[in-house]
Parts: structure tokens; sequence; C-alpha cells
């Protein structure tokens, strides 16, 4: 049906509607900032939201996974993350176009609400509500195993609350000052991998590669000739490398200078994670005295594999300093997560879909809606750093959230665009082809996912429809 119909369905939102927050409205007062205490505060710039994307994304998020994905590939990892990047793009691709129409915090939440009606935006944003959650405790346990097994003195869960307590302070200092720190805890972290690429490459020149030089893009051999099914099926792990870049959305509100900033952000921070992530499992692959198929017969070698071939091929020397980087950086992932987060459960308690005082803010910060989404994090990531299988069980949990809410965001833009017509002439490469073939290939992901991760975002959903048909029926909504 066709947005400009005057006989709407009342489950869909009119953006033209009296009260309703117009989608443009953001791109025209884009360069106004906000009232003290009357909304976010607009102080980002470009530069800072590429910071807080790549903080999210932690520019080495491939070495924990390295060795699954090898053993997986059977030994072709770095063309997992090229088809993984070029997978993610659609998403990115759909994420940049709906931020034009909807700048508004709240991203995939707001976006299906204006495209889809009310209860699946509700659905959109319950579902990402899961990822915003519990991706930062996920990154805080990383941290704290990095700092255990460099001070075992200290136990993981004390490093893991530690981090939390001094990211949140961060937060709730202000979004302008935690993007400045972010930015020098990146740029260490940019510097640190630029010291494993330089090193890697001075060794393959010096002493040649431990594997044939093609082998990182057609696989190893040592599981037979190359296999595209196992390929697809590590992309279906490799795409979660890049779970955060959407983040940058929930920080419409704050930038300077319009919407189409964001948009240019979620799209850079893709391409630079790619190839960031493509050169790093090219070289290591290369570097890897392990065949692919010693991985897959040895799974208890697979999380330590990057740090083994560093270690044989390099020396310890860049294992500690890898390890120190991944601690700080994955803490202050967990940072921008964090932030993402407190934007969301704003956005959704403004739309009075969560309680009305986690739409409050304090001189442009959402300081209440920070530190709900703190402590959530902080009781998740400690209760798992106490336990031998806790990131197995956070891990299994937070995926699918995220891969839902963002079929919903596909959908959102054909809801917006085709069925709506509220975005001008339609494009059908970009309205429609983009979105489907988008939440074709993220469907497909969530195929792919574990049993026990699609049962829990089952149970999720469900919880969440619940709680929608309960909104409904106080307010007395159809």
């Amino acid at each position: 049906m066709s947005g400009n119909s005057g006989n709407s369905d009342p489950g869909t939102p009119d953006p033209t509607a009296p009260g309703y927050p117009d989608p443009t409205a953001g791109a025209r007062t884009a360069t106004a900032p906000a009232a003290e205490g009357d909304g976010l505060r607009r102080s980002l710039g470009f530069r800072d939201l590429v910071v807080y994307g790549l903080l999210f994304i932690a520019p080495m998020a491939p070495v924990g996974v390295f060795g699954t994905l090898d053993a997986k590939s059977h030994g072709a990892v770095a063309l997992v993350y090229i088809i993984a990047t070029i997978a993610m793009a659609f998403t990115a691709f759909s994420y940049a176009q709906m931020v034009r129409v909807v700048p508004q915090a709240g991203s995939v939440f707001a976006y299906a609400r204006v495209g889809l009606g009310n209860g699946p935006g509700f659905i959109a944003g319950w579902m990402a509500m899961l990822d915003y959650l519990l991706i930062p405790a996920v990154a805080y346990l990383f941290s704290g195993i990095a700092m255990e097994a460099l001070v075992p003195s200290v136990s993981r869960w004390v490093w893991t609350a530690i981090a939390v307590l001094v990211t949140t302070a961060l937060n709730l200092w202000g979004v302008r000052a935690a993007a400045r720190v972010g930015f020098l805890v990146l740029a260490m972290e940019i510097v640190v991998l630029l010291v494993f690429v330089v090193s890697a490459i001075v060794v393959l020149a010096q002493d040649g590669a431990e594997r044939d030089w093609l082998s990182p893009l057609s696989g190893d051999g040592s599981q037979g000739a190359f296999a595209l099914g196992a390929v697809v099926g590590a992309v279906s792990v490799a795409v979660l490398s890049y779970l955060g870049f959407d983040a940058i959305a929930s920080f419409a509100e704050e930038v300077t200078g319009g919407s189409a900033k964001v948009a240019r952000a979620v799209l850079l921070c893709l391409a630079l994670a790619g190839v960031l992530f493509i050169a790093q499992t090219y070289l290591v692959a290369l570097l890897e005295p392990v065949s692919s198929a010693q991985l897959a017969a040895e799974p208890g070698k697979q999380g330590s594999a990057f740090y083994d071939a560093v270690d044989s091929a390099v020396g310890d020397w860049l294992h500690d300093l890898v390890a120190v980087s991944k601690a700080i950086g994955a803490a202050f992932a967990a940072l921008a997560g964090q932030a993402a987060a407190g934007r969301l459960l704003f956005a959704m308690a403004r739309d009075r879909r969560l309680p009305g005082a986690l739409s409050k803010t304090d001189s442009g910060t959402p300081r209440l809606a920070l530190l709900c989404a703190a402590v959530i994090t902080l009781v998740a990531a400690v209760w798992a750093a106490r336990r031998d299988d806790g990131m197995d069980h956070l891990v299994s949990v937070v995926n699918v959230g995220a891969l839902t809410a963002f079929v919903l965001l596909h959908a959102s833009v054909v809801g917006w665009f085709v069925v709506r017509r509220q975005g001008g002439p339609v494009s059908w490469w970009r309205h429609v082809l983009v979105p489907v073939l988008g939440a074709a290939i993220t469907i497909a992901v969530i195929v792919e996912a574990a049993g026990s991760a699609q049962v829990v975002g089952a149970v999720w959903l469900a919880v969440g429809l619940v709680v929608l048909f309960a909104q409904r029926a106080r307010r007395g909504e159809s």
C-alpha cells in the first residue's frame, strides 16, 4: 500500500501525521545543536563515526577465529573474508539508504518503524537489543581473558569488571570525549597491526611461506580439492567479525553536517574492515606451519592458531604485543557497543516502547540508558568470566539477534521506497535487488548458525512478541 493513502493501516506509522517525528527533519537541522537537556547533542564529526565503527568491529577481529575459519574453509581463509565482505556490503548499503531517510538514534528500530510499521519496528529494536547488550559483554570477556594471560595472579572476572567500569565512565563523560580516547586506542591497534604486517612480510621475504602463496585463496589441499561448500560454511562464521559497523547509525542524531556523513561512514568502515581482515588472514595463513586438516582434527588448537603461527615465524615479542593490543582493543570495542546500546534503549524509550525514564538526557548524553546497558553488560560479562564455558554461551546468544534485525532492515528499504513510495522514483536495483539479496544472504547465515543460537533467538523473539501484544492491548492498538 502506498504511504500516500489516506486509509493506512493503524499499525503502520504515517510520517506525515501530527506528532510523528519527520524522518527528514534531522537532515534539515543537522547543524543545529540540541538544547541543553532536550535530546542528544550534535558533536560528532566524520572521523568520530569511523572511529566508533572500527572500534566496535576491532581491526584484529580475525585473531580469535582464524584457526576455526582455516579449518572450516580447508585453508582458504582469505577467500572467506573476501566473500564475507561482499555479503555484508548489501547490509551496509541498506543502512546507508535508510539513515538518509530516518537520521535518528535507534538505527534499525527507527528504520523498520517507518518502513514496515510500529510492530515490526519494535521487533527489529528488540532483536537488535540482544546483540547490542551482549556483544559488549563478549568483548569485555575477551579483554579479561587476554589480561589474565598477561597477569595470571588476577582473575579474569576482575579484569572484566575493571574494563566495564572504565569504559562506562568514559561513555558517561560524553560521546565526544569517548571518541577522542577511542581514537588513540584505535591508532594503537592499527600500529600493532602494521607491525605484524611488516614483520610477516620480512619473514616471508627471508624464509619463504609455509604454504603455497595462493593457498589462502584456493585452499591448502590438505583436506582434498577446493570445496565451495566448505568456504560458504566458514563465511557464516566470518560475517560475525563485522558485527558492529552498523552501530554507527545509532549516532545519527549526534553528528554534525547531516546524515550523509553517517551513510559514508558505514560504507567506509565496512570497506576498511574488509581490507584489514583479508590482509592479515592472508599473511598469517602463509606463516601457519600447521595444515588446515590438522586444525580440523585438533579443535583445541584452533583458538590459538593465529598466536602460534606468529610465535613460530616471528617470535614471542609479537605474540605479547598482539595480546596487549587485543586486551585494550576489546575493552574499547565494548565501549562503542555500550554507547550504541544506550542509544537504542534511548530511542525505544522515546517511542514509549521501553520505560520513559530511559529517554532522559543530561547535557546531551543518555546517561540512564547507558547505565542500564552497562549494568546488564556487567552482569553478563562477569557471569561468563567466572565459567569455563562462559564464552561459548555468550557467543551463541548474540549473533542471531543482529542478523534478524538485518533482515528487517532490508525489508524496511523495500517497505519505504517500493511499498510506501516515500523516497521518490523507485530504483529496482537499489530498492529491490540489493535488499532482497541482502536479506537472502542474512537468512542463509541464520540457517547456518549453531542450533543453540537459533533456540535462544527464537525464545527472545517470542518474548518480544508477548511484550508487543501486551503493549498493543494496553494502548488499544489493532
